[in-house]
């Protein structure tokens, strides 16, 4: 027996639709055990039974074709859906896979494998929908976790007003290039906001210190200077000074001090001397 147009393809899925759609929400339903409800996946396959239909009627075969375009945005928003809600991707790509139960349904009913054999573009056509589908969710998972990431790490970068022009940012793990683009982006605002004319870095909670962070250090407080602001790097630790001396690292004129408190009374004092300081 000859394949199938699209255009039969779409009127035997018309015809057939209640046993297709069927057999389709039972099987997606068995594989995601009650993680969504039964109602949400109907109207979730309502909508891509339609749009897949209306592809086909317009002569579609294939995932990238153009009468298809609904049928991936719905797809991608269902994906999107499933990523922010903490779906894997099996349970993801299962709702589209779950479509050949039903197909296999209208095969049964349409003359053995006969049946089978017509409705091939259709079940290559859901397998191409149900990779569609799985690339989609993994894109999406993986601007999420870069969305978290930022958001991350810029609540793991804060800067704290620790009184009337002084400000300080107290730097908790590893310091790399992403996080000193950030420490110095919220610095320097911070400074332009508050009008604080002293700063102070405190790498306390910072566990070691190379050649390279001391350079990203170095990058902040010359990108504070600019602003008009004088920087203290503070916490610097017995086992942390000896490190920086056996690697020969220069901090030139930067004031260091042993802890934030003795950063914070050199900043009172540098505000003291000031014509606008913070005392003044």
């Amino acid at each position: 027996m000859p394949t199938l147009a699209p255009a039969d393809l779409a009127q035997s899925l018309t015809d057939r639709a209640e046993t297709v759609r069927s057999a389709w929400l039972d099987a997606a339903a068995h594989e995601l055990r009650g993680r969504t409800t039964r109602g949400e996946l109907e109207r979730e396959q309502s909508d891509i039974f339609d749009a897949l239909v209306d592809g086909l009627r317009a002569g579609a075969t294939t995932v990238g074709a153009e009468a298809f375009d609904q049928l991936r945005g719905i797809l991608s928003d269902v994906s999107a859906a499933r990523a922010r809600l903490g779906f894997t991707p099996r349970e993801t790509a299962v709702g589209v896979f779950a479509l050949k139960e039903g197909l296999y349904a209208l095969a049964d009913g349409s003359g053995g494998s006969g049946g089978s054999t017509d409705l091939l573009p259709l079940l290559r056509l859901v397998d191409e929908l149900g990779l569609f589908t799985f690339e989609t969710f993994a894109a999406a998972r993986e601007a999420i976790i870069s969305e978290q990431a930022e958001q991350l790490l810029e609540l793991s970068t804060p800067v704290v007003k620790l009184w009337e022009g002084i400000v300080a940012v107290p730097l908790v793990g590893t310091l790399d290039s992403a996080r000193t683009q950030v420490v110095m982006e919220k610095l320097l605002n911070s400074l332009v906001e508050t009008g604080s004319t002293q700063a102070i870095i405190d790498i306390t909670g910072v566990p070691a210190v190379d050649t390279q962070v001391a350079q990203h250090l170095l990058k902040t407080v010359v990108a504070a200077r600019l602003m008009g602001a004088e920087c203290t790097i503070s916490g610097i630790r017995p086992q942390i000074a000896q490190t920086i001396v056996a690697l020969g690292i220069e901090f030139g004129d930067i004031r260091t001090r042993a802890t934030l408190a003795d950063a914070l009374v050199d900043a009172l004092r540098e505000g003291r001397r000031s014509p606008a300081g913070v005392l003044a």
